[in-house]
């Protein structure tokens, strides 16, 4: 088997606890767990009650109720619980991705879904996003692209790097396309839930019969550490990404699957969002006027939601480079563009409190300052 590694998350793993300044982080400050407690309104003594034992592996009913109450006419039979969203895509691609398929996906994108594509066997040709007009795809360019040979249209709605969200009529259309061709749609909607205007993006699930929607609780929810993730899926496919399952994580952790399940219920998640929605509206202007007061190097588009800004910049530096000398001198990380096969873009994260935030800026500010005196 081929194996190309995930190139943004070795870069972040690798770094993300050894630096002063986190800014390579895409979702908000996280929740603690006395935090979290107040907002769901639960007994402490709920914790202290709880068997360290083994869970359901596909996660427990309570739990799985509570999932597919986010989804139109989903059930619980529509879903299996994951070690976070990233096993949710490892275990989907696993399943679905064939050698010699032909996988079409909107770029920029999170990577992982495309690599592990390629590492498997399959050919991932990428969708360009198109930024003059607002980070979305061209239609026409779309049905260009897919053949019979398409077995699958991964989106990332709202999207990672831009913080874009389709419209409904690009929506309409990928369903239209994957539909002529039988492919299966993948839409990797962890960021729904974090929309700056408070309006929740519409999912892809009940659009089509050949869908499979992944998410989690670690951008929209502030809840990252309790690796809860979860796909949507028709039932006949669920049994089949189940056995997948018993050969990775086997089940999820049981503290997490009874916080998660707390979280998830209706005024709770309302809460969770709440505090969300309120960091990425307190904090972007923070980073936007940074970024204006130095648009000589970079010039953006506002993201809809997410923590994400991915802006364009212009400095006789490759993106590695600059993430290298952000890292080093700053003691901030960063996710250079070449990450996203787009050289000469950062994303930049602002989801930390407002003072860290300021001030990771500013260190940033300085290396800025001293690439361009050396120029």
């Amino acid at each position: 088997m081929k194996f190309d590694p995930f190139a943004m998350e070795r870069w972040q793993s690798t770094y993300e606890h050894a630096v002063r300044f986190n800014l390579s982080e895409s979702g908000v400050e996280p929740l603690t767990l006395g935090e979290l407690i107040e907002l769901v309104g639960m007994d402490p003594a709920e914790l202290s009650d709880t068997l360290i034992e083994y869970m359901p592996s596909d996660g427990s009913p309570g739990l799985r109720s509570a999932i597919a109450e986010m989804y139109p006419d989903a059930t619980p039979n529509n879903v299996l619980v994951t070690n976070g969203g990233a096993e949710a895509n490892f275990v989907t691609s696993w399943l679905l991705c064939k050698p010699g398929d032909h996988l079409v996906y909107l770029a920029p994108n999170y990577m992982q879904f495309p690599g592990m594509a390629v590492n498997l066997g399959c050919t991932a040709q990428p969708l360009p996003l198109r930024e003059e007009t607002g980070w979305q795809p061209d239609l026409d360019e779309l049905s260009s692209l897919v053949t019979d040979a398409t077995r699958l249209i991964l989106v990332t709605n709202p999207n990672n790097p831009t913080g874009a969200i389709l419209s409904t009529t690009a929506m309409q259309r990928i369903v239209e396309v994957a539909d002529s061709v039988g492919a299966w749609i993948i839409a990797d909607e962890i960021y729904r839930g974090a929309e700056l205007d408070g309006i929740e993006t519409p999912t892809f699930w009940g659009r089509y019969d050949k869908v499979v929607v992944t998410s989690g609780m670690s951008k929209a929810f502030g809840l990252p550490g309790l690796r809860i993730g979860w796909t949507i899926v028709p039932e006949k496919l669920r049994e089949q990404l189940w056995a997948r399952k018993d050969y990775t994580t086997i089940a999820m952790g049981s503290l997490s699957d009874v916080l998660a399940t707390h979280a998830l219920q209706p005024t709770a998640r309302e809460r969770i969002h709440t505090r969300t929605r309120g960091i990425l509206n307190a904090n972007l202007p923070i980073l936007e006027n940074w970024l204006r007061e130095r648009d000589d190097i970079f010039s953006w588009m506002q993201p809809q939601a997410g923590a994400i800004v991915y802006a364009r910049y212009d400095l006789p530096i490759g993106g590695l480079q600059l993430a290298e000398a952000m890292r080093t001198e700053a003691d901030c990380l960063i996710v250079p563009g070449d990450h996203f096969d787009m050289p000469n873009y950062v994303r930049l994260g602002f989801g930390p409190s407002p003072e860290r935030l300021r001030r990771a800026l500013a260190r940033c500010a300085d290396v800025l300052d001293s690439l361009s005196v050396k120029a």
